[in-house]
């Protein structure tokens, strides 16, 4: 298979293999997926011998993402979309708690409620959110 992508083009390609690969095994541990991490040596190992070269470095003949490529942003946009889906799940349980875990038949209700949640989250964090019963 031949796929033609521009250098530009590639480069997000990386970052999008990074980004699934961090997705998929960062929490797994000793557990994690080999096959994504295969494909993900693989990918960056094309990076050798081009103008992305600074993007990957070889131990023991394993490619991986470079320092360089993790200090340049990445993180910063996983912790982005960490936030997002943090922020989106905290607001989907709370409205369920608040209206008694309803069932499918309730989505406007749901909907609204989350976005009231929504809505608190993005002008002030967690700052008001407390849990009772903990000092």
């Amino acid at each position: 298979m031949t796929v033609d992508l521009t250098s530009a083009e590639f480069r997000q390609l990386l970052d999008m293999v990074y980004i699934g690969n961090w997705v998929l095994n960062s929490a797994r541990g000793d557990d994690r997926i080999t096959e994504y991490d295969r494909i993900e040596s693989k990918i960056f190992g094309l990076c050798s011998g081009t103008p992305l070269s600074a993007l990957v470095e070889k131990r023991l003949g394993i490619s991986f993402p470079s320092r360089a490529f993790e200090d340049g942003g990445i993180h910063e946009a996983i912790a982005y979309y960490e936030d997002a889906v943090f922020f989106d799940i905290l607001a989907e349980e709370l409205a369920r708690r608040d209206l008694g875990y309803p069932d499918a038949g309730m989505y406007n209700e749901l909907n609204e409620r989350m976005q009231k949640y929504l809505a608190e989250f993005d002008a002030n964090g967690v700052e008001n959110v407390t849990v009772d019963g903990i000092d």
